[in-house]
């Protein structure tokens, strides 16, 4: 009797618990390559990594041949050693090294403070960027999230977004996702029980703007989330599971929400970009603003239409428009929200972006500064409008 993909990923990490790791690989190649078929004839022909935070060279008959030899699920027998150990929490590798740990350069009488939330869900250390010249009244906040391999202090260098919050007066915060929670410090977008409302990383990092509304002057009406790439996607979990509290979500390079139910169907979108139909926003929730490369080759870009819900949601009303930035062309829709003011959905889609923040800073990592200026333009986004869509 054929096994299926749940029965094989089952047993593989039955392997791992009993230490059987060359067994435990086999068996996840086979699960992949049963349980995930290829792109439909006539899609992109997008190929690329399946691991965030890691980098294939595409142009070299070596690399060519690697990939021709991985079979149906597009995943090397390298590669699927590394993930052996991560389903059981023990990896056998060298974790990737931090970012860079040294914050970005504030003015006179701006700090950038370190804390950390503890609450019923878990702990996270975080950064907090208050501008040396706050407005009076209630300030927005934005909430970024930082990407695998990184942290708070290589994110806020990357995106600039600290020298932007300056000057609009806005709080930033940065919360940290640590080794110990993910081997390669990715938010665990992928995991159902960092999916719901009330539960993991979802609940923590809501109490993280409770915790900071109740010290400082926060706006109810402007709080903000964004991310890039695993940030990105849970930036989007954020928006579905706590949709009262965000008034937008920036998602850039990233996965919608229910993309994935573990590693190996994560592993999968990120290659393919073959969302479940079910991940697909209905047009609800708060506004939107997403930004991808097609040229990204660790998550397909096709993820990003499905987060925008851009490839079978649109209407008559949206406002299409080319143009350049940066050294970079780039097309921009635009929808509308229902009652006027302010656009519900940004969806920019970068000629030639790879995995990178587009128009960062290159002292940051996964930051690339030709193209279209993310940072600002979310902000812009964010700020424009209080209302929700």
């Amino acid at each position: 009797m054929t096994k299926t993909y749940s029965d094989l990923m089952r047993d593989a990490r039955a392997l791992v618990s009993s230490q059987q790791l060359g067994k435990a690989t086999s068996t996840i190649l086979e699960a992949l390559g049963q349980g995930r078929s290829a792109p439909a004839p006539g899609s992109s022909s997008h190929r690329g990594p399946t691991i965030e935070g890691t980098a294939e060279s595409t142009t070299t008959d070596a690399a060519k041949a690697t990939r021709r030899a991985a079979g149906p699920a597009g995943l090397t027998a390298a590669l699927a050693e590394k993930l052996a150990p991560i389903l059981a929490g023990r990896p056998r590798f060298t974790p990737p090294p931090a970012g860079r740990t040294e914050p970005p350069v504030a003015p006179e009488g701006a700090r950038f403070e370190s804390h950390v939330h503890a609450g019923p869900a878990g702990s996270r250390a975080y950064r907090l960027y208050v501008p040396a010249a706050l407005p009076d009244g209630p300030r927005p906040l934005l909430v970024m999230l930082h990407g695998c391999t990184q942290n708070p202090e290589d994110f806020a260098r990357g995106t600039r977004m600290n020298a932007l919050a300056e000057e609009a007066g806005i709080l930033v915060a940065y919360p940290e996702q640590p080794q110990g929670a993910n081997v390669q410090r990715c938010w665990n977008w992928f995991d159902p029980s960092h999916q719901r409302r009330g539960e993991g990383e979802p609940a923590i990092l809501a109490g993280i703007v409770s915790e900071i509304a109740s010290a400082h002057s926060v706006d109810a009406d402007r709080v903000f989330v964004a991310g890039l790439s695993a940030g990105g996607a849970m930036a989007a979990v954020l928006g579905a599971t706590y949709p009262e509290l965000f008034a937008a979500v920036g998602v850039h390079s990233g996965l919608p929400h229910g993309a994935a139910s573990d590693v190996g169907s994560a592993l999968s979108v990120m290659r393919s970009g073959r969302v479940p139909p079910a991940a697909v926003p209905a047009g609800r929730g708060p506004r939107l603003i997403v930004v991808h490369g097609d040229g990204d080759r660790t998550v397909h870009p096709a993820n990003g239409e499905a987060v925008a819900g851009a490839a079978s949601a649109g209407t008559a009303k949206d406002v299409v428009k080319s143009g350049s930035a940066g050294g970079r062309s780039y097309t921009r829709l635009t929808r509308p929200t229902g009652g006027g003011g302010g656009a519900a959905l940004e969806y920019w889609r970068i000629d030639g972006l790879g995995h990178a923040w587009s128009g960062g800073d290159a002292a940051g990592s996964h930051s690339d500064p030709a193209g279209p200026d993310a940072s600002r333009e979310m902000l812009r986004f964010f700020l424009e409008n209080h209302g929700r869509s």
